[in-house]
C-alpha cells in the first residue's frame, strides 16, 4: 500500500504478467501435491487410526479438481465399489514418456487414496512406477488391516491400472 497526501493508504497498482493465466491461488494451493515422504512423516506422528482416516480424507481434498469432461468410462476404474476415476495425461521429458494423473473419487477415503497414489506414480517415467510397490507402501502404512477387503480389492485395481498405462506407454516409446 502507498500512502496519499493526506496520509491515507492507497492500493499499489499490480503489475500482471500477462503471459502467464491467472490461477486462483486456492486451486493452485491444491495443487502442491503432498509428497510420499511427507505422508509417511505424518502417519508416524499420527497413532490413532480415527486420526489417520482423517488425513487420508484431508489428502483427498488435496486432488487437483478434476473437470466434468474427465468423469468418463474411459477413464473410469473398474474393480472398485467407490466410483473412481483416473485420467492420465503422457509429456515428454527429453524423449522419455512421464505418466501425469488426476484422480477423483465419489467417497472421500477412497479420493484420499487416490491422493496417496498419485504422489507415488504421477510424474515419473514408466519405469520408475513399475519399480514402486504401492500396495508395500500401504501395507507400511497399515492400510491391510483397516481397509475392507472391497476397498483394498479397489486399490489394487487403481494401482493395476496406472502399472497397465506404465507398461503400455513404454511399449509405445519402444
Amino acid at each position: 500500500m502507498a500512502r496519499a497526501g493526506d496520509g491515507e493508504l492507497e492500493p499499489n497498482p499490480i503489475d500482471f504478467d500477462q503471459s502467464r493465466p491467472y490461477i486462483d491461488p486456492e486451486i493452485e494451493l491444491r495443487a502442491i501435491m503432498t509428497t510420499i515422504d511427507e505422508i509417511r512423516d505424518n502417519f508416524e506422528v499420527l497413532d490413532d487410526w480415527d486420526d489417520r482416516y482423517r488425513y487420508v480424507i484431508e489428502l483427498g481434498r488435496t486432488l487437483e479438481p478434476m473437470p466434468e469432461a474427465e468423469h468418463s468410462a474411459e477413464n473410469k476404474v473398474q474393480g472398485c465399489v467407490s466410483q473412481v476415476w483416473l485420467s492420465k495425461r503422457i509429456d515428454r521429458d527429453n524423449g522419455a514418456p512421464v505418466l501425469k494423473y488426476r484422480g477423483d473419487s465419489d467417497a472421500h477415503i477412497v479420493r484420499g487414496l487416490v491422493a496417496i497414489l498419485l504422489s507415488l506414480y504421477s510424474g515419473r517415467r514408466p519405469q520408475e512406477i513399475l519399480s514402486t510397490d504401492a500396495l508395500a507402501v500401504f501395507d507400511e502404512f497399515g492400510f491391510r488391516q483397516h481397509l475392507t477387503p472391497q476397498r483394498s480389492n479397489g486399490l489394487r485395481s487403481m494401482v493395476e491400472r496406472i502399472r497397465t498405462d506404465a507398461r503400455e506407454a513404454l511399449a509405445e516409446a519402444s
